[in-house]
């Protein structure tokens, strides 16, 4: 029986928390910090990708995550003109201000290990070719081990 009547809510439930406790490994078991992590890596990389590719990639997030993903969504300002390393990591840092101290960095790099364990390894791939060199040295090549 389902906890709250639909299947796909707890199943979304479960999958957050599972997300959300792989980034608490890494940044320290803050439940709150990891959502904000989560949501400001996703929505940072969702904006440097064309907007047809960021709806792939969120029709592969959990329904719970894929929430924050599309808040305050702009496609017609798609893709972002966020160009260097240094900017896509001061976005997420400026994202991720309201919380404790967090390196940008070491935010990305478990989001996008996250990623590469749960979402389709062809997606990941897509994704990962999508974003600038610069940008695509923070999500490492060889770490995708996605469904496949």
């Amino acid at each position: 029986m389902s906890a709250n009547g639909l299947d796909v809510f707890d199943k979304s439930l479960q999958t957050t928390n599972i997300w959300l406790d792989e980034i608490m490994a890494e940044h320290g078991p803050d439940r709150q910090v990891a959502w904000h992590i989560l949501g400001s890596v996703l929505r940072t990389t969702r904006d440097k990708l064309p907007p047809d590719l960021s709806a792939h990639l969120g029709g592969q997030l959990p329904l719970l995550v894929r929430g924050a993903y599309y808040d305050q969504y702009q496609p017609a300002r798609q893709p972002s003109q966020l160009r260097t390393r240094d900017e896509f990591l001061q976005a997420v840092k400026d994202d991720l201000q309201f919380t404790r101290p967090i390196d940008a960095e070491d935010a990305v790099k478990s989001v996008y290990r996250v990623l590469d364990r749960h979402i389709d390894r062809g997606q990941a791939e897509k994704v990962r070719a999508a974003l600038n060199e610069d940008i695509r040295t923070l999500w490492a090549s060889g770490e995708t081990v996605g469904n496949a």
